[in-house]
Formats: C-alpha cells, sequence, structure tokens
C-alpha cells in the first residue's frame, strides 16, 4: 500500500507539471495577437491570461468528466498508467515548446492516455465512440469553424470601418482585443485546466481514494487552477512568437476577429463536454483573420509544419506513453527509470532552449525585424514554388511593369531594373538597347 500511496503521490505531482506546461505552451492562444499588435505590453498580457485561466478552472467540470469518466474505462486502469500517459503528453508539449510550434496539449494527454492504457490492458481499455465524437471530429471541425468564423468577421469588420480613420479604427480595436483576449484565457482555464483535473481525478480512482465515477474534489479544482496560472504567467514566448508573427501579419481589428471566434468556439465545447484543442481553435482563427483581409496572406511553410506536429501529436505521445507503461512493469526499479528519464529530458530540452532565448523582449521580433513595424519576413518558397520557377519563361524586354510569366507567377520588373540593364542607352540615346537576356 505504501508504493502505491508513493505512487500516487508521484502521479499527482506529475499531473500538476504536465498542467504547468499546458499553461506556458498555450499562453499564446490567448495572448499572441494581442502581443503582436501592441495592444497590450508581452508582461501585462501573460499576467492578465494567467489570472483569468485561474477563475476559468472554477466554471465547469465537464471536460474533466469526459477525461475522468469518458476516454478509458476506470475499471483495471492503475497508477503506472497514467504516470505514462503524463510522461508522453509533458515530452511531447516540451518538443513542441522548444521549436516553437503551436501543437495541442489536450491531444498530447489523450494521446499519452491511449497509449498507455492500450499498453496496459489491450484496445478494449478504451472507449472509441468516445475519442471519435469527442476527440478526432471537435479536432478536425475546430480549426475549420473557427477559421471561417474569423475570416467572415475580419470581412465585416473591414467593411463596417471603412470610413472610419485608420488610427481611430486601430486604437477601438485593440481595446477590444482586450476584451476578447480575456475571454480567451477564461476559456482556456475552463477547457484545459479540466484535463488535469480529469486526470487526477481517474489517478485517485485507480488508487483507491475516490470511488469509480466521482467528480473532481475541490483541491483538485485548486491545485490545477494553480497550476496552470503560473505556466501561463511564465509565457511560452517561442509559440507567441510563432502565432502572433509566424503564421500571418495580423492588424487589431483581425486580433479581435481571431480572438472573439476562437473564444465561441471553446467556450461552446466546453459546455458541451467536448475535449477541444484550445491551439487548435486558435491556430485556425488567426489564419481565417489572416485570410480575411484584402492583401492578407497566410505562411503556409509555417502552417504546413504546424499541421505536420498536430496530426503527430497523438501517435507521438501514445507512442512514448506505451513505451513508459512498458518499462514500468519491471517494477519500482521501472518507474524510477521513468521518472530519471523524463526529468533528464526535460532539464536537457531547456538547456537546449537557452542557446537562443525568447522573451518577453523579443518576442516581436522575427529574422531580426520587428512585427509591430509592419516588416514580415518573407517566406521561403516551397518546392512546387521553386519547381515552377526554374521552368517559367522569362519577361520580355520590353516589360516595364510587374509582368506575369506562362506558369502564372508575378515577375516584378520595373521602370528602375530596366534602366539599370540598359545604362549606355540612358547615358546615350543613340547607342544601341542592352540584350534582353540582361534583364
Amino acid at each position: 500500500m505504501e508504493h502505491v500511496t508513493l505512487l500516487l503521490g508521484i502521479v499527482i505531482i506529475t499531473a500538476l507539471v504536465f498542467d504547468f506546461t499546458n499553461g506556458f505552451h498555450d499562453t499564446a492562444n490567448a495572448m499572441a495577437t494581442t502581443i503582436s499588435t501592441g495592444a497590450l505590453k508581452p508582461k501585462t498580457a501573460v499576467a492578465m491570461s494567467a489570472v483569468l485561466n485561474l477563475v476559468g478552472a472554477f466554471m465547469s467540470v465537464e471536460v474533466a468528466k469526459t477525461i475522468s469518466k469518458g476516454l478509458v474505462n476506470e475499471e483495471g486502469i492503475q497508477p503506472e498508467v497514467i504516470f505514462a500517459a503524463l510522461v508522453g503528453a509533458i515530452l511531447w508539449n516540451l518538443v513542441t515548446w522548444l521549436v516553437g510550434l503551436p501543437s495541442s496539449s489536450s491531444h498530447a494527454l489523450m494521446g499519452g492516455l491511449i497509449g498507455a492504457a492500450v499498453a496496459s490492458a489491450g484496445m478494449g481499455a478504451v472507449n472509441g465512440d468516445v475519442v471519435v465524437t469527442k476527440v478526432l471530429i471537435p479536432a478536425i471541425a475546430a480549426p475549420i469553424v473557427a477559421g471561417l468564423a474569423a475570416m467572415l468577421a475580419t470581412k465585416v469588420t473591414y467593411k463596417l470601418n471603412g470610413q472610419v480613420g485608420k488610427k481611430t479604427s486601430a486604437k477601438g480595436y485593440r481595446a477590444g482585443q482586450i476584451a476578447s483576449a480575456s475571454l480567451v484565457s477564461l476559456a482556456h482555464g475552463t477547457n484545459d485546466a479540466q484535463k488535469t483535473m480529469g486526470i487526477i481525478t481517474l489517478a485517485l480512482v485507480a488508487g483507491g481514494a475516490l470511488a469509480p465515477g466521482s467528480n473532481p474534489p475541490v483541491w483538485v479544482i485548486v491545485s490545477a487552477g494553480m497550476a496552470i496560472a503560473m505556466g501561463t504567467y511564465l509565457g511560452g514566448w517561442r509559440i507567441i512568437r510563432t502565432m502572433g508573427s509566424g503564421l500571418t501579419d495580423l492588424q487589431p481589428q483581425q486580433g479581435f476577429a481571431a480572438q472573439t471566434s476562437a473564444a465561441s468556439v471553446i467556450l461552446a465545447s466546453s459546455s458541451l463536454g467536448f475535449s477541444l484543442s484550445t491551439t487548435h481553435a486558435c491556430s485556425g482563427a488567426v489564419m481565417g483573420a489572416g485570410l480575411g483581409r484584402k492583401g492578407g496572406v497566410v505562411r503556409w511553410s509555417t502552417a504546413s509544419r504546424m499541421f505536420i506536429a498536430w496530426g503527430l501529436t497523438l501517435p507521438a505521445a501514445a507512442l512514448v506513453a506505451s513505451l513508459a507503461e512498458l518499462v514500468m512493469r519491471t517494477g519500482d526499479v521501472g518507474v524510477a527509470a521513468v521518472a530519471v528519464f523524463l526529468v533528464a529530458s526535460c532539464l536537457a530540452i531547456w538547456l537546449i532552449s537557452r542557446r537562443q532565448v525568447v522573451d518577453h523582449t523579443n518576442v516581436n521580433e522575427v529574422d531580426g525585424e520587428s512585427a509591430a513595424s509592419g516588416a514580415a519576413p518573407a517566406e521561403q518558397p516551397g518546392v512546387v514554388t521553386t519547381a515552377i520557377a526554374a521552368v517559367a519563361v522569362p519577361p520580355t524586354a520590353g516589360t516595364n511593369t510587374a509582368g506575369t510569366n506562362a506558369a502564372g507567377t508575378t515577375s516584378a520588373v520595373t521602370d528602375e531594373a530596366l534602366r539599370a540593364t540598359i545604362p549606355a542607352a540612358t547615358a546615350n540615346p543613340a547607342a544601341p538597347a542592352a540584350p534582353a537576356a540582361a534583364v
């Protein structure tokens, strides 16, 4: 019994560590656009988000019930299984944070829980219908719904404010962003803090400290809310940079539309008990807002890396968790080995992150340029774009404006560029023109 009690304590502490990583991993969901548009200073933004995450943790327990009583069968689940699930989720959170990719902490947790449960008790330990209806379908629908809503809201916003001065409009929407960012933070606490509550409740049931089907105790709600709030205050600056400036360039109107749309989707899903990824909803809303402004762009090279991370989250966390569960079958030595591995891996990732520090002082800088200055970094051409450029027909010598080649891409050939290639003709009108191949 002492071993079970000690292991249960380790599981609870590890769950709170995961909640902490969830906080700084997902700070970008609420505050990235607010910070990138200058509506709030970085440290002020994360402090406000931390407080609202804590408040949101007390608003509902529906998502916690989905985790603790719906995703896997409580019967036969041991604390070791939950510990293994947390190991997979924490490591995936830290790896994606290191590379600045906004992946889903929720899916990392659920992937770890599924992998560990299958490794321990087989496929029958997982409720497949719950996984499909309350995890996979919301994972696909959330970014699409939030993106379409944000795109429509952005278009409407610019149309309604067409007669308002640019500075006046931007000032008003910066104030609106603060309100909408607060709503996203509140929604994040309502949704994500509950996942840790559900995991701790499941561990207490598995350890015999709670009866099956119990709701999270008050101390679990308080500790989970505090952990996610502290992690949020720490600030996941790498992911904030990607969300605020790496995906698209946002103006205050777009930031307001993105955050309002994402908050609406998250709060609706929380009330229905869907274990929604706030990262998916907020990222989709940011991309939708980017496409909603005339002339706006989405950097699809960054978005494609993010999509790959989303697709890998469930299986990667599940794989690590299943391996950890298999190691812990050896007994106390296995549990100790997994714990040491987790601590060593976390330390190694942190040391690597110190090689290139991203914090509140440089979060709005991308490739040396400030996002607030409007100098957006150019997106690197992909394989398809490079291949098209290699076979494209060059522009004719007589082109003096932006022309279009046979592949449909634009070739910016200006009057200044032409004059640079035919200096002799410029200096002496009687001199022959430079050959077209020089352009």
